[in-house]
């Protein structure tokens, strides 16, 4: 039995019906045929797209000709009020300013740095399971606790249970629910002028959230100055110079910086953690091959013990690959070019989906099978260089990408170590789009001590 995957639509829809079928979920609003083919083209009264699935144009796009192809403004329509002006929406010179920035933060030798912190939410994930021994319990709950903790230890040295970091947290959970990675108005052209019609919901906790991100970061900026601070990711970014420039970020771009970290440190992590739980549960003996190896994990490992970790970081890796925890991206072209002897105007929306290309019939063995040896095949290791994108690819690759392949299998490992994870009869998750691949009533599995 494969893992979950949504069911895809009927081939042709109505534009009215694919638009409802979008607002519900996004990755069950496409039809079967995108998982092998190349390209698709969608044209409507509003606009005119492309969804790329081909690894050759996805690399033409991502990598050879990034500044042809960059990131639409449409993607920023439901993501603005809480991300402002981030460095995951801008473009152009305001874009490669922030990564010379924010990219120091995230070398190798910081990773190293982090660990610790890392560590510690680990444990402290584990520890919060001893009470739910034996419960039947909601993972993408629990995962999303942790990867928030790790946010925060190692952003601003604070653990989840402080007071502004559980309230960024519980807001940031309501936020997530509401709003989809894409709404129907990155698909329009709509004039800049026109209000956008966000919920008060959404309004309301997007303030609420920049709000106490401004109070950490106003925290942390009068601690820099009066040499107090402590040397984490955030007194990191906030200490960096630009080396064009010289400049540093002022506390409003700080709390831009902020959301999206917390977005992708801590959002997309949870969904991996989540997903790649309940596949293990799925699949005892590989639950059982991670375990195994944790027990190698002392408490106070070092970061090097990382590295010992392979059947982890292969599962995880796996897990990324099956659900990715941001399934669709989206480049306007800004000068003609040619797909597969089409032509795409300038103003054409690219999409570039790693739901559908990670599981590309045409290119994967065994597309939706869950299979973590395959990153030790040649084919598993040629898609891997070509056709494995979570984490985005060339120049806008996600700067905490090294962080979250830290992260992921550390908290695998650290709670595969104590725990068993076992599926509920009846409970299968079914994978919808929120701000990531999320599960449509959670994904629930049972608890036992190892």
């Amino acid at each position: 039995m494969n893992p979950p995957k949504p069911p895809a639509r009927p081939d042709r829809v109505s534009l009215l019906r694919y638009l409802r079928l979008f607002r519900r979920d996004i990755l069950s609003a496409q039809p079967e045929r995108l998982y092998r083919a190349w390209m698709a083209e969608f044209r409507t009264p509003f606009f005119r797209s492309f969804l790329i699935n081909q690894p050759e144009l996805v690399t033409r796009v991502l990598k050879e000709c990034p500044e042809e192809f960059p990131k639409s403004d449409r993607i920023g329509e439901g993501l603005r009020p809480l991300l402002g002006n981030s460095v995951f929406l801008t473009n152009g010179e305001t874009w490669k300013r922030q990564r010379r920035i924010i990219d120091p933060a995230f070398e190798g030798g910081r990773l190293r740095d982090t660990f610790p912190a890392m560590q510690a939410a680990a444990r402290a994930a584990a520890e919060r399971l001893e009470g739910q021994i034996g419960q039947v319990t909601e993972i993408e709950a629990l995962t999303s606790h942790a990867a928030a903790d790790v946010i925060f230890r190692t952003l601003f040295s604070i653990p989840i249970e402080n007071e502004v970091a559980a309230e960024v947290f519980d807001r940031f959970r309501a936020f997530q629910r509401a709003q989809p990675i894409l709404n129907l108005a990155a698909f329009a052209p709509l004039p800049r002028w026109l209000p956008r019609f966000h919920s008060r919901a959404t309004r309301r906790n997007a303030a609420r959230i920049r709000a106490l991100i401004t109070r950490l970061t106003s925290e942390r900026m009068r601690a820099i100055e009066a040499g107090s601070a402590p040397d984490d990711l955030a007194t990191k970014i906030m200490t960096t110079r630009d080396p064009q420039t010289g400049d540093r970020f002022d506390t409003e771009e700080m709390v831009d910086q902020v959301a999206i970290f917390f977005l992708a440190g801590h959002e997309t992590s949870a969904s991996a953690l989540a997903w790649a739980l309940y596949v293990l549960a799925l699949y005892p003996d590989w639950q059982d091959k991670v375990a195994d190896e944790a027990q190698a994990l002392e408490p106070d490992a070092d970061f090097n013990a990382l590295s010992r970790l392979k059947i982890s970081r292969d599962v995880f890796r796996e897990a990324l690959r099956l659900y990715p925890p941001v399934p669709m991206m989206v480049r306007e072209a800004t000068c003609p070019h040619q797909f597969r002897d089409r032509d795409v105007p300038t103003g054409a929306q690219v999409v570039i989906s790693p739901w559908h290309l990670h599981r590309q019939s045409r290119i994967w063995d065994n597309p939706d099978g869950f299979d973590p040896a395959r990153w030790a095949t040649e084919n598993g290791k040629t898609c891997q260089r070509t056709a494995y994108i979570p984490f985005s690819a060339g120049p806008r690759v996600c700067p905490g990408a090294g962080f979250a392949m830290v992260e992921g299998p550390l908290l695998l490992s650290t709670l595969l170590r104590q725990f068993r994870f076992e599926t509920v009869a009846g409970r299968a998750p079914v994978p919808v789009a929120h701000l990531t691949v999320r599960a449509k009533d959670g994904i629930w599995l049972r608890i036992v001590r190892r």
